[in-house]
């Protein structure tokens, strides 16, 4: 069968300026700078921010690479620690701003369309020491304030904005499940986290509306990654845990991305419990009134749902798996190296729930891969890597995407993660990602067997 795509799909992949770039000429640390820095342990092989991929240095070649391989967009993020010098005012750092600069026009000159993120998970560490980061509301009004100053510098150029990536990772991984630094157990502070991260996304799309950015077919959006719940049973209880599941992990930052509103059920869970965010009406409006042009979508695994056996023991303190226990399906598939389940089919769900749940909004695959840990030993006489495990995995969710498409989903791209194999936090390079395989060594980056088959379905728009 012929699979082909709408006209001007975007095919390429995503990275990150903290993942790729290095920390070289920044001025200003990071969360997870900083965390290298005083637990260099925690993260895999010792490994750290300094040097990533090296595309501060690189990044013309490495455009003329992904360039190679049929790409004709890209997603990466702006740091705010480096573009930004005094973050209480906003005012620039010139060498932040060059590169920014340079890099956009670069990409541009290729022929590819940059897709930018304001937010990959790397908080400005002195914000997070001062104010407790996502936990203050002036945080949020200064991330309104960095924005701000990102449409202005870039905005003539750049015509797709995203405000976050993932915010729902920044509550489990800083708050709840100890994988983001500061690594707390504490749901009051992740539920206000939450709440302050989608006031500071709507006060992001306010600016970009207000300052007139959005002309000229510019549009503004926040990549969510969405792990579909699927219950065990069709058993009422079951279906009720699998359903706060969802409202927990997915609808807490969707419904307020494209309706302006927490989901109802969430908040008056919350409110029972005594958990529920600070917040304010006219915080409330402004987020109703600035929600998102459109969706990036990531999607990695499912989340398989029971209701809980037992009681939940609250003597530590609220979780949300008061409500449900997740579920080990029998016979599942298994990405044995990341352990993630492989499931192509929920790429389709997510498709027909933005169809018929959200107002068929645009959205695209902002990201989808496969991690997999020693590729070196795929490595073939002439030097590149066959990993057409990859190939397997990125074509079966084409396909379920592509019936997504036919019955009517308004999906406009898909990009891969990653373009070539970089840093992944406390994983470093313990599983690759990429297209194009990186040498820790000498960082010399050669096209795996899967970038030149992504090149046919890129140039053909379609396998």
């Amino acid at each position: 069968m012929k699979y082909e795509f709408p006209k001007n799909f975007l095919w390429g992949a995503a990275t990150s300026g903290p993942q790729a770039e290095g920390t070289f000429n920044k001025k200003h640390r990071s969360v997870f700078d900083y965390w290298y820095d005083v637990e260099p342990d925690a993260f895999f092989d010792k490994i750290g921010p300094a040097v990533t991929s090296n595309f501060y240095n690189s990044y013309k070649e490495d455009l003329a690479m992904l360039k190679s391989i049929g790409f004709n967009s890209f997603r990466t993020s702006i740091q705010w620690t480096r573009l930004i010098d005094d973050f209480e005012t906003a005012t620039i750092d010139e060498d932040g701003f060059r590169f920014y600069n340079d890099l956009i026009n670069e990409a541009l000159k290729l022929g590819l369309t940059p897709v930018i993120t304001l937010s990959h998970f790397d908080l400005p560490y002195e914000l997070y020491e001062k104010y407790g980061g996502w936990e203050s509301k002036h945080v949020s009004d200064l991330f309104a304030l960095y924005a701000k100053k990102c449409f202005e510098l870039f905005s003539d150029r750049i015509k797709n904005w995203t405000t976050f990536n993932e915010p729902m990772v920044v509550v489990e991984g800083q708050y709840l499940y100890q994988f983001h630094y500061p690594k707390l157990v504490d749901a009051k502070k992740a539920l206000q986290a939450a709440y302050n991260i989608n006031l500071s996304s709507a006060k992001a799309i306010k600016a970009f509306k207000d300052g007139g950015f959005d002309k000229n077919g510019a549009r503004i959006g926040i990549v969510l990654n969405l792990t579909p719940s699927y219950a065990r049973s069709e058993d009422k209880k079951d279906v009720q845990a699998a359903n706060f599941a969802d409202i927990f992990f997915n609808r807490m930052f969707l419904d307020t991305a494209v309706k302006g509103k927490f989901p109802e059920e969430l908040v008056e869970v919350l409110s029972r419990d005594k958990m529920l965010w600070e917040s304010t009406d006219e915080e409330l409006k402004l987020m109703d009134e600035n929600t998102v042009d459109f969706l990036g979508i990531n999607y990695y695994q499912p989340r398989r749902i029971k209701a809980r056996d037992d009681e939940f023991d609250e003597s530590k303190g609220w979780m949300p798996e008061k409500y449900f226990d997740n579920y080990i399906m029998p016979g599942r598939r298994m990405n044995p190296y990341r352990g993630w389940e492989i499931y192509p089919k929920a790429i389709y769900d997510i498709a027909i729930n933005i169809k018929e749940n959200y107002n068929n909004i645009p959205w695209y695959i902002s990201e989808n891969g496969m991690g997999v840990e020693g590729e070196e030993k795929f490595r073939n006489k002439d030097g590149m890597i066959e990993d057409k495990y990859r190939i397997d995995f990125v074509r079966e969710h084409l396909e379920c995407l592509h019936k997504g498409i036919e019955e009517g989903s308004n999906c406009f791209g898909y990009h891969m993660w990653t373009p070539i194999d970089c840093w992944s936090w406390s994983n470093a390079y313990k599983n690759r990602y990429g297209f194009i395989s990186l040498n820790l060594e000498n960082q010399e980056k050669t096209i795996k067997e899967s970038g030149y088959w992504f090149k046919e379905v890129a140039e053909n728009n379609g396998f």
